[in-house]
């Protein structure tokens, strides 16, 4: 994660960066141009892939969003980041944990409590989602500290008939700080492998996905992503957001 190439994508409301990781650029890889077995005879496999972005929380009844697409000379293009109104971001298709729109606040005895999600999925190049990666965070602040902190996790992968498709190998979750923190940051991470009409083997394909969520004292959150592909082919695209 810290040793990247950093490039920019500017929109009305401000700067925002994606970062990938040296040498991730150029998605080609040994695999070359030889689509896996059972695979479209016209698609192309760029080999392995990681990337990796950060975003702000956007503003309260917003999210803010970015897509990343594998292009036609196997490197990354970048979607422009932007900012809707939370109900047209990716909130509607997760199954995290119900949270109002944007960083929501509410005011109760102990201080503001507030509410934020993310998202981390890659799709096909028919836009069938393959595998996805959601936090929804909770936490309560007095302003200077954070009293109480709690993030869940959740996955999300597609299934084909005859059971097969993608499942979820393992996935891992922790949070470094629930009670009385200036800062809560939790890692979570899921492993997937694939086995069905695209590849037989069960050896050809594995996403791993990389969502970190950082809860501040101010009521502000952050969330980083970072993605793993074993392979990967043209049109592949990464969608990642908070709200």
């Amino acid at each position: 994660m810290r040793n990247r190439t950093t490039l920019a994508a500017a929109t009305a409301a401000g700067m925002l960066s994606l970062m990938f990781t040296a040498g991730s650029a150029t998605a080609a890889s040994a695999a070359g141009n030889t689509a896996a077995p059972g695979a479209q005879a016209d698609a192309t496999s760029c080999g392995e892939v990681r990337l990796t972005g950060e975003l702000p929380a956007p503003p309260a009844g917003m999210a803010v969003q970015q897509q990343v697409t594998i292009g036609e000379d196997c490197r990354p293009v970048l979607g422009e980041v932007t900012f809707v109104p939370a109900r047209a971001g990716a909130a509607a298709k997760t199954k995290a944990a119900a949270a109002p729109a944007g960083v929501a606040a509410a005011e109760t005895a102990a201080g503001t409590t507030r509410q934020f999600k993310s998202w981390n999925e890659m799709f096909d190049c028919c836009n069938i989602r393959m595998t996805g990666l959601y936090t929804a965070s909770q936490w309560t602040t007095d302003g200077s500290r954070i009293t109480t902190a709690s993030t869940e996790a959740t996955q999300q992968w597609n299934r084909e008939p005859w059971n097969a498709g993608w499942n979820l190998k393992s996935a891992t979750q922790n949070t470094d700080c629930a009670e009385n923190c200036d800062v809560s940051r939790t890692e979570a991470h899921a492993d997937f492998t694939y086995k069905g009409i695209f590849d037989v083997t069960g050896s050809w394909y594995a996403n791993t996905h990389h969502s970190y969520v950082d809860l501040n004292a101010d009521g502000t959150a952050t969330c980083r992503f970072d993605v793993q592909l074993r392979h990967s082919f043209i049109g592949w695209n990464w969608q990642r957001g908070c709200q």
